[in-house]
């Protein structure tokens, strides 16, 4: 299968170095070539992408702007809210060309060979996935025509507004979860997710669903209620047995991993470091460490400031360099065979909790707040056994730390940006739909934005010239192709 995977892939890279959308398929007239269960591996691998765009729009911009990681590196342009086009479209680059291309051939393929309709379901899923964080990253995107230049002659696709993507993706995960049962998949051992289990995908199906209801809290909170509501009621994670995540190894490695291995520029940001200092968090010495030795002590373990370049630093500090601020822990999170997190039962139980505080649905918010915090803290053991946090050392943050009502979502939302370190698309999100935390803009000279934090990344170049129509189509509705602009569920 492997041999397979690998043969399906290459051919898939082959012509990648076109950003357009003219050429989004693989021809869907021969299934038999690639079965559909390999077809699945590649999506799913597909997602989790590789260095180039977890680099660039995954850690260069997104990590920075949102302080969990700082740099006084100039090719980091999230960290100054410069503006480098390449970088900021490069998630758009990638998964156009391989998971959009690749899941909307396995739907054809599922939907020709009358496959059951569990299999189709999980396929729907891992599509709403994708699409949903082009469109929280961009805005309107293609949806309705992209992936059908074969399936249906489309080679230059509309751009569909961000409302429309909504309802359709949340009905998509709504009839997808109708479609699963208990038992396993025909797709079996090809599932590197989830094994099969339908259980786990119809869970995740509404654990997505809540998440995507959430986003509509600021332009239609009745509908953000009615689908937290309705995925509340399907049946969303119940423990990190749950989490929707890639196990990588080493013929698949971890992008972000590998951008750790080939970057020693970043450091952790201050405003995450003080966070966890300020908390007494024991998940301190695992997400961080010196770079000049390796200590993870904590006195060591010193934030660097967002919006710096080596200039700057040394009229501030009269140092040279940065090494003897955090970084990422290398020893824990560098692995090349890392997991790729996509969503986790972390993230659901804050969710839980702020459904709470808004509708008094969902649960206790206080039950699923301390939850959220200990399944956060364990979850780090998917990395590494050396990232175990013990029991007691949990309690002893929360109680040190507890559920304030008179705070609530802010709380919340804080923790889930601590918890969602790494998995940074979904941070920016997050916090774009919360506020929070409360995060100071740095104003770098020559910014993009007015010093203020971005709200979106731009598209890819080549539409401007490749399908100009349909991007112009975009900007008119959507509003100029720059950093500012707000997503339809941001304003």
């Amino acid at each position: 299968m492997k041999k397979v995977i690998l043969l399906l892939m290459m051919a898939l890279f082959i012509g990648a170095c076109d950003d357009g959308f003219d050429e989004l398929n693989v021809n869907p007239t021969k299934p038999a070539a690639i079965a559909a269960a390999n077809k699945l591996t590649a999506v799913q691998k597909f997602i989790s992408s590789e260095r180039y765009d977890n680099w660039r729009a995954g850690m260069i911009y997104q990590s920075t702007m949102m302080q969990h990681i700082a740099t006084t590196a100039g090719y980091w342009d999230g960290d100054k809210y410069t503006w480098n086009r390449g970088y900021a479209s490069s998630l758009m680059d990638r998964y156009y060309t391989g998971a959009i291309k690749t899941v909307e051939d396995l739907i054809f393929q599922l939907d020709n060979e009358e496959a059951p309709d569990e299999m189709k379901a999980i396929a729907r899923i891992l599509r709403v996935f994708a699409y949903s964080r082009l469109t929280d990253l961009h805005g309107d995107v293609p949806y309705s025509e992209a992936g059908k230049a074969v399936i249906e002659g489309i080679f230059l696709p509309k751009y569909d507004q961000q409302s429309e993507i909504y309802a359709d993706m949340l009905k998509e995960l709504e009839e997808s979860a109708a479609a699963l049962s208990s038992g396993t998949s025909n797709f079996g051992a090809a599932d590197v997710m989830y094994g099969g289990d339908q259980a786990k995908w119809k869970r995740l199906a509404n654990s997505l669903m809540l998440r995507l209801g959430l986003r509509l809290i600021k332009v239609d909170a009745a509908a953000s209620q009615a689908w937290a509501t309705k995925a509340i009621a399907g049946g969303v994670m119940t423990s990190n047995d749950d989490i929707f995540y890639l196990q990588h190894d080493g013929n698949n490695r971890n992008g972000i991993s590998e951008v750790f291995a080939a970057d020693g520029n970043p450091r952790m940001s201050k405003t995450f470091i003080d966070f966890l200092q300020n908390g007494n968090d024991p998940r301190l010495p695992i997400l961080a460490a010196r770079r000049s030795d390796g200590s993870t002590a904590a006195a060591d373990l010193i934030g660097f400031p967002n919006g710096l370049n080596t200039v700057m630093l040394t009229a501030m500090t009269g140092e040279e360099n940065t090494d003897n601020y955090a970084e990422p822990n290398r020893a824990i999170l560098a692995a090349f065979e890392a997991p790729m997190v996509f969503q986790t039962y972390a993230e659901v139980s804050f969710m839980l909790a702020e459904a709470n505080v808004r509708w008094g649905i969902g649960g206790d918010a206080e039950t699923n707040y301390n939850n959220g915090v200990t399944a956060a803290m364990q979850q780090l053991t998917l990395w590494s056994a050396d990232a175990a946090i013990a029991d007691a050392d949990i309690a002893a943050y929360l109680a040190a730390n507890p559920y304030d009502a008179a705070n609530a979502i802010e709380q919340i939302a804080t923790q889930y940006w601590a918890a969602t370190f790494l998995n940074e698309y979904e941070t920016f999100a997050n916090w774009r739909r919360t506020g929070f935390p409360t995060l100071v803009p740095v104003n770098f000279p020559g910014n993009e934005t007015g010093g203020t934090i971005p709200r979106r990344l731009t598209y890819t170049e080549n539409e401007a010239a490749v399908n100009a129509d349909n991007y112009q189509a975009a900007i008119s509705n959507q509003g100029p192709d720059i950093l500012t602009t707000r997503v339809w569920w941001d304003q």
